[in-house]
């Protein structure tokens, strides 16, 4: 069975930080490029970071950029989404997902395997 298991959310205060995991089960994610979205309630589903099958053309969000990292480990068959400085919009339900191309994508119908999500509320 393929999946992704997300893990990392929780509650946390404005300026604080959290990092995001997706461990891959089932397949092997070094072939794919790998997105986080994000979920807010009453909103769409938008990407916030994305890291390329080489992981040498990534891509950041506006909102997120100098916040955020993305990185992977293929040896962990994971990849991690570190983020800083945390603010009550990035508020959501976050998610991974795997695309089988060498670049990115924005475009959520363009990835074919998705995990559950991970809830992040950044509140005082």
């Amino acid at each position: 069975q393929l999946q992704f298991v997300e893990s990392g959310g929780g509650l946390v205060q404005p300026g604080g930080s959290l990092r995001l995991s997706c461990a891959a089960s089932g397949f092997n994610l070094e072939h794919d490029s790998i997105g986080w979205f994000r979920q807010a309630p009453g909103k769409e589903r938008e990407a916030v970071s994305c890291i390329s099958r080489t992981a040498d053309t990534n891509y950041y969000e506006d909102s997120v950029k100098g916040r955020f990292t993305i990185s992977r480990d293929n040896a962990e068959n994971t990849v991690y989404l570190q983020m800083h400085a945390l603010i009550p919009e990035d508020t959501a339900l976050y998610y991974c997902a795997a695309r089988n191309s060498w670049i990115c994508s924005r475009r959520p119908e363009t990835y074919e395997k998705w995990g559950q999500g991970t809830q992040v509320t950044v509140s005082s």
